[in-house]
């Protein structure tokens, strides 16, 4: 019989953390006059009670899960998470029906950054807060489960860093749990860093704090309709640029870094590290030089400071924007279109298909190509000096396949909702890719998809869901087999 208690209580717990967090917005507000800190008291008031309930009535011991417990509270924790916090934006000032706040809740959660609130630049403080914080904390909850949770479930090949992070860890830190702590305080450390950096560069002390969070978490929501557009500043946009890259990289290096005294050669020498910024360095210099080619009045330093923030905050899932790249041209809106699914390093806060899988596929192939040629010779596909176990191999391409038909299926359940098809494709892709912006004629004012209809947003709230999660932790719920005893 299938035992729900370790996931009750997980959630529990859970949600007491979002609860709590809640108190921030509703103090903010206080002190700045909106009403709406009623709003957050209430939603602090229910899921607390809520959170609380589940704790005592389901306490268990946690560490007894099993993989199918594991698998059921992954996915069930995010959808509570998005639940339950959506409520501050039902009962506000923006009076968003409950499918709206349900999609900029799940957009929070999952940092896509996707949004359906339009008048950002008037509304209360607290809620651009609030959706912050949901970045911050799903950033940080996604770390703690690509290092802890996904590995243990084989899920696309991440059990290669459950070989690789296990044996690193125990030499750094005892206890998985002090590692996930360790993690913690460096997630936060960064965030302020990226406040005091972005105050430097001009921002208000509230707007930095906002945007830190969003930016460390690589998730895109602002505090203004234009985004980081609206500051025009070569300080803000190199800020936001080396900070989105920085929660771009696998945080278990960072902790080796900060092991070995500050030493960057675990975070360099990293194989997966290097291929994301040779990625990333290739896609700016081709994107600067086609920007120059159909805009020959832009100047190199300014074509190489749009093309540099953009292409990194597409590439790592942010989902910032200071320009309307979508009037670059076809070649630029085609080459941004497939960076948004490479995304960044596994273990970070970003999402897409993760650089390493890439290497993976690479490695396998090339070593499938070779037997081709010497069908009696050995050749062993290799990751960071390692061979890759045929296990994870076949987790990957697997991954690819999910991935690939999830979005097809996305994009032709939006097209038959009546969008367009360049909104059906881009929405499926934000979506999956947990991006952000979207393209196409039905995206609303300032890239908003508020003109979508209700049934499109449930289920590019399922997309994101699928894509944060990575395909398989979700899928697998579906299955018959996975409920028989």
């Amino acid at each position: 019989m299938f035992d729900l208690r370790p996931v009750l209580f997980v959630i529990g717990l859970l949600l007491t953390v979002l609860g709590t967090a809640m108190l921030i917005p509703a103090m903010v507000d206080l002190a700045m006059g909106s009403a709406d800190w009623q709003i957050f008291a209430a939603s602090f008031a229910v899921t607390i009670f809520v959170g609380v309930a589940l704790a005592i009535s389901a306490r268990t011991d946690v560490r007894t899960l099993d993989t199918r417990q594991a698998f059921v509270l992954t996915t069930s924790a995010w959808v509570v998470m998005a639940a339950f916090g959506a409520l501050p934006m039902v009962f506000s000032e923006l009076e968003l029906n409950y499918t709206d706040a349900f999609f900029e809740s799940m957009s929070g959660i999952t940092t896509t950054g996707s949004t359906v609130i339009v008048g950002l630049d008037f509304a209360p403080p607290g809620i651009l807060l609030w959706r912050a914080l949901l970045q911050w904390l799903g950033g940080v909850g996604i770390i703690v489960m690509a290092l802890s949770v996904l590995p243990m479930l084989r899920v696309g090949g991440m059990q290669l860093f459950r070989m690789e992070g296990s044996e690193a860890s125990e030499k750094a830190l005892p206890r998985a749990t002090q590692i996930a702590a360790a993690i913690i305080l460096i997630y936060l450390a960064l965030t302020i860093l990226c406040t005091v950096a972005y105050v430097l560069v001009g921002m208000t002390w509230f707007e930095a704090v906002a945007h830190s969070m969003t930016t460390i978490a690589t998730g895109g929501f602002s505090t203004a309709d234009q985004s980081i557009g609206q500051y025009q500043s070569l300080g803000v946009d190199v800020v936001a640029t080396i900070f989105m890259i920085l929660g771009s990289l696998p945080f278990l290096l960072y902790l080796r870094m900060v092991r070995a005294v500050g030493n960057p050669a675990p975070l360099l020498k990293d194989r997966q590290v290097q291929w994301f910024l040779a990625i990333l360095a290739l896609a700016i210099a081709t994107m600067t030089f086609y920007l120059l080619s159909q805009h020959p009045e832009l100047s190199l330093g300014d074509a190489l400071q749009l093309t540099t923030f953009n292409v990194t905050s597409v590439m790592t899932g942010t989902g910032y924007a200071s320009a309307d790249y979508g009037q670059w041209g076809s070649f630029a809106v085609g080459a941004l279109f497939l960076l948004m699914v490479v995304g960044g390093c596994a273990g970070s806060t970003t999402c897409g298909i993760k650089v390493f899988r890439f290497q993976v596929l690479y490695a396998s192939t090339s070593a499938l190509l070779a037997r081709l040629l010497h069908p009696h010779g050995v050749f062993t596909p290799y990751y960071n000096g390692k061979p890759i176990p045929e296990t994870v191999s076949e987790s990957v391409m697997s991954f690819f396949f999910l991935f690939a038909l999830s979005f097809c299926v996305l994009a032709l359940g939006l097209a038959a909702m009546g969008l367009d098809f360049i909104t059906s494709m881009s929405g499926a892709a934000t979506a999956i890719a947990n991006v952000g912006p979207g393209l196409g004629e039905q995206i609303g004012p300032a890239g908003t998809f508020t003109n979508l209809p209700d049934a499109a947003k449930w289920l590019m709230s399922f997309g994101m869901l699928l894509g944060r999660l990575e395909v398989f932790t979700v899928l697998v719920l579906f299955l018959p087999s996975f409920w028989r005893s």
